[in-house]
């Protein structure tokens, strides 16, 4: 029985990662948004309340669910406490993306977008990696425009992540994201050399 070949999509905050997501998504191809389902698990998932109450207090969750801001005001600067929470949340994340492999276990190719691909493990259930860069001024510009922050915000945020330069070293295709080529057409040629990948492993 084939198997799908999964790709995952990282790069840093700006880089261009949710629009090839959704660029993908627009031609039929599936993708799961760890990011968003991270969210939603930390939302639904009972052993995920309970260990974030138990590590950070009632007052982490209101009616609302997850109280992000608070949280993100608790971990922000403190390593230790941020590797407890990804050690709750992660392994969870994991498991739903096995389940939802399964689900898609009929398609080529499956797609999964992750900002912190490197940093949570989850290259190691990958086939392919992309990664997306763009220049740091067109990075800033986006979510300056896009989160409605300051740049010196974006920048501190920036400061947390991993470097372009390790992450393309791990790179299987590198598609930047701020010269005058489409997007489309980048993705396209991406896409015909998965392909190609796909056919020559099943002669």
């Amino acid at each position: 029985m084939k198997t799908p070949i999964i790709i995952g999509i990282t790069g840093g905050i700006g880089s261009g990662k949710s629009t090839l997501s959704e660029r993908l998504r627009e031609i039929g191809y599936s993708v799961y948004d760890s990011d968003l389902e991270a969210r939603r698990l930390q939302n639904e998932h009972p052993e995920i309340q309970d260990q974030l109450t138990e590590l950070f207090g009632e007052d982490i969750y209101n009616d609302r669910g997850l109280n992000r801001p608070v949280l993100a005001q608790l971990v922000f600067g403190k390593p230790e406490l941020l590797a407890k929470l990804n050690a709750i949340v992660h392994p969870v994340v994991h498991t739903d993306f096995m389940n939802w492999i399964q689900k898609h276990s009929a398609e080529n190719l499956l797609f999964m977008e992750s900002a912190i691909l490197f940093e949570s493990g989850f290259n190691k259930m990958v086939d392919k990696v992309i990664v997306m860069t763009a220049s740091e001024n067109i990075r800033i510009a986006r979510v300056v425009k896009r989160d409605k922050v300051t740049e010196e915000q974006v920048k501190a945020r920036m400061s947390h992540q991993m470097a372009d330069d390790k992450k393309i070293a791990n790179a299987d295709f590198v598609i930047h994201s701020d010269d005058c080529q489409p997007l489309v057409a980048k993705m396209n040629k991406m896409l015909e050399q998965l392909l190609k990948s796909l056919e020559a492993d099943n002669v």
